[in-house]
């Protein structure tokens, strides 16, 4: 079975059917656009097997949002302030060489959960170090911190980011394992050695490792995330009343009417009825909080967008560079991003800018078996500066 939702390029279409042949049922939603191998939006189902590229590199990439006792009136005429002090107290790019956070919680007791010993013992101490000094971070490319305000004044924070180096490593590591490779010595694979999807039973021990490593990474995502999210809220002086936190690159075991299936999501979001979900949108975009109604169906496997979705790919909108020089000039200028993100931004690049992805309300209109709860519009955003350095980005 296959349903598509929205309209969608021949290259994403295409990736789509290629998985198809593997699972018992697909679905892309309206944001969907291609990936490696498994389309970005794209939604599979599979018996007693896991893909692990079809979960993607960034395992447990996901939002959380936090609605805060402030209103707009408590923040308007401070927001630059609050902007400059976010963002030099939340680490983006690689990790936190300068030391800023401090107080992220590097001793977590996940680093004491039994699934570390899935990884290989050569590799698992500078792992878990190095998991440890990135807990806490947000990253590069379109991972975010944002402060909103909905349609009442209330004040929102929103972040977007994954499990950072830990996913990405153990994601490379295990599909090099399934490819007759080594683990790697935590030097990622190249991305053409992963453009073939890599299906495991569940059963296996390959498969078992790759479950528990995915489930390490989920934890410690939503343990970072509910960090940072926490921290920009004390920084703006507000009192945490409500969170809503998701993944939307992950995999959970669930029933969907014919017994027990292993539903991949990979760029999206699970909407059963009654649950809710925060979906951002561009960098001058708003975002919403979003709730699965009970026309949420077994056709899109109770699953909505996880946000606007790209219409050109990152050297599209920026050019190609070499050596700090562009060889070649990208779609996207400084002065059109600067007007269409409204002086709100503080970091993000060209191929961030709002012109490269679709308006969430357009995306949104195409998703059947949702409720927008609350519409979010940015004061401020903080992304990592033009042209960081991480190749855990997304």
């Amino acid at each position: 079975m296959k349903t598509i939702l929205g309209q969608h390029d021949e290259a994403t279409l295409a990736q789509l059917d290629d998985v198809a042949e593997q699972a018992e049922h697909v679905a892309l939603m309206a944001d969907g656009h291609r990936g490696y191998v498994m389309p970005i939006g794209g939604v599979a189902s599979y018996r007693d097997v896991i893909t692990p590229i079809g979960v993607g590199v960034d395992i447990a990439c996901g939002n959380a949002a936090i609605r805060t006792d402030l209103h707009l009136d408590d923040l308007e005429h401070h927001l630059g302030e609050l902007g400059d002090e976010i963002a030099a107290s939340i680490s983006f790019g690689m990790g936190r060489p300068t030391n800023r956070s401090d107080d992220a919680p590097i001793e977590h007791p996940l680093f004491e959960s039994s699934a570390w010993e899935e990884v290989p013992p050569k590799i698992r101490g500078d792992l878990r170090e190095r998991a440890r000094a990135q807990l806490g971070t947000v990253g590069g490319g379109n991972h975010y911190v944002d402060v909103f305000a909905d349609e009442d004044g209330q004040v929102w924070v929103g972040v977007h980011f994954g499990s950072r180096g830990l996913g990405f490593i153990c994601s490379h590591g295990v599909v090099g394992l399934a490819q007759d490779q080594p683990w790697r010595n935590l030097q990622p694979q190249k991305t053409s050695d992963m453009t073939r999807e890599v299906i495991l039973s569940l059963d296996s021990p390959l498969g078992d490792m790759y479950w528990s490593l995915m489930s390490l990474a989920g934890e410690y995502a939503y343990a970072g995330r509910e960090w940072v999210v926490r921290k920009v809220v004390s920084i703006i002086g507000g009192t945490e009343l409500d969170l809503v936190h998701n993944h939307h690159n992950f995999a959970w075991k669930e029933d969907h009417g014919g017994g027990e299936v292993v539903v991949v999501r990979k760029g999206a979001t699970p909407a059963f009825e009654g649950q809710r979900g925060f979906v951002g949108g561009s960098m001058g975009d708003d975002s919403v909080i979003l709730e699965g109604t009970a026309d949420a169906g077994p056709a899109h496997m109770f699953s909505t967008v996880h946000g606007a979705g790209r219409v050109m790919g990152r050297m599209q909108a920026k050019g190609k560079w070499k050596n700090g020089r562009c060889v070649r000039p990208g779609r996207i200028n400084h002065e059109d991003m600067a007007e269409a993100t409204k002086g709100v931004v503080r970091g993000g690049d060209l191929d961030e800018a709002p012109q490269v992805y679709r308006q969430l309300s357009t995306v949104l209109a195409a998703q059947p078996g949702i409720e927008i709860v609350r519409t979010l519009t940015p004061l401020i955003v903080c992304m990592a500066p033009s042209r960081t350095v991480d190749p855990y980005k997304d």
